[in-house]
């Protein structure tokens, strides 16, 4: 198993912080947002693995942040999920869509040879299950955690974070959370999967550029720096 770099928080505002996502793309390890309130933080994804999400959480108690009360699934994908057992007292936010496809996800018998067996049988789901193996080491107490709450089109929390759902090729079930001028995204206008993915499959441009019409300060996907004032890339 690979070790997690640990990494403090990189604060984009007054209340948005995000811990960086992994410049090794073979890692498959997102970005985590936390949008800081007295009323409890707001966690955007939940990392890739248990000891992702551990790592995350030590980020955040030195950064003297209160502590998370909502984590939100960007979408079903694993890496943006599978932490999601080690967040205690949360409530987990998703699409009204992700729950019929993170059932189907929990109801497979994940372990290193359930892994092995899928890539033998599709070779292209190599790259991704093979980042899986090195994300979890030990399958014992393995769960991929439900959400708690979910909405069909648009969710303001409590907090004032607002959720938006916008789908797309790469997950049908994707939303956007927007705060203070910043728009996290995930992975929403990403092409599909590798494994589903077509020599045609691009980016999603219109998306974008209907994302960038609404002239957000910083714009944050999973996998990417994030792109604001003096850092447009």
């Amino acid at each position: 198993m690979t070790a997690i770099v640990g990494h403090v928080l990189e604060q984009l505002n007054v209340r948005v912080w995000l811990y960086p996502h992994d410049p090794d793309a073979d890692a498959v390890r997102p970005s985590v947002a936390v949008i800081a309130d007295d009323r409890g933080s707001v966690l955007i994804d939940a990392g890739n693995s248990p000891e992702h999400a551990r790592t995350v959480q030590a980020a955040i108690a030195e950064a003297g942040l209160p502590t998370p009360r909502w984590l939100v699934y960007t979408h079903h994908h694993w890496d943006h999920v599978w932490g999601a057992s080690a967040w205690p007292d949360v409530t987990v936010v998703a699409h009204s869509s992700a729950v019929e496809l993170l059932t189907a996800e929990a109801e497979r018998p994940w372990s290193h040879r359930y892994l092995r067996d899928q890539v033998e049988a599709n070779p292209r789901l190599g790259p991704s299950f093979r980042a899986r193996a090195l994300a979890v080491c030990d399958w014992t107490d393995f769960r991929i955690v439900l959400p708690d709450l979910t909405f069909d089109d648009t969710l303001t929390l409590p907090t004032g974070v607002v959720l938006r759902h916008v789908g797309g090729k790469h997950a049908s079930d994707s939303l956007v959370a927007t705060d203070s001028g910043v728009i996290l995204l995930g992975d929403a206008f990403y092409p599909p999967p590798f494994h589903l993915r077509a020599d045609t499959d691009t980016i999603d441009h219109a998306m974008v550029k209907r994302l960038l019409a609404e002239n957000h300060t910083w714009y944050v996907d999973a996998h990417s720096p994030p792109r604001g004032p003096g850092r447009r890339t």
